[in-house]
């Protein structure tokens, strides 16, 4: 059995990670990614906590439900994930402002990495990638890494 695969049926993670990485190929817009996307994370689980604390950790919760649909290991890295931002965000000054200013430089820099990779963003054409890019970070560092998710 491969991560890849159970049987001769491919795991829905593994759809997901394909279909993501079809856009995702050029070497500077998966660095780009790399950068941003976990920014891009703590941005928007700080601007749930500046709602509500409990908002930001509902937020978690469903995400973290979500990753579970589709890897336990990829839901407990995302679970550290989401607790080291909850634990730093009321630390941070001007969290909101912060927060504001990275996502908009963020999401600019991944725009710039999709017209690198010439190709538009996977989330344009399904909501769900706004949750996968993380889960293709981390399968990219699971494998290399050679344990399985």
């Amino acid at each position: 059995m491969t991560t890849a695969s159970i049987g001769n049926e491919i795991r829905p993670i593994d759809a997901l990670i394909g279909q993501y990485a079809e856009s995702h190929r050029h070497p500077r817009n998966v660095l780009i990614h790399w950068i941003c996307v976990p920014i891009i994370v703590w941005c928007v689980i700080a601007f749930a906590w500046l709602i509500h604390p409990w908002v930001a950790y509902a937020f978690g919760a469903l995400s973290l439900a979500y990753y579970l649909t589709l890897s336990l290991p990829i839901a407990l890295s995302m679970a550290i994930f989401f607790g080291l931002a909850l634990a730093v965000t009321p630390y941070v000054p001007h969290a909101g402002i912060v927060a504001a200013v990275l996502f908009v430089i963020t999401w600019v820099l991944q725009f710039i990495g999709h017209q690198i990779e010439g190709k538009k963003p996977s989330f344009l054409d399904d909501l769900r990638f706004l949750m996968i890019g993380p889960v293709f970070l981390l399968a990219k560092a699971f494998r290399k890494l050679g344990v399985p998710y």
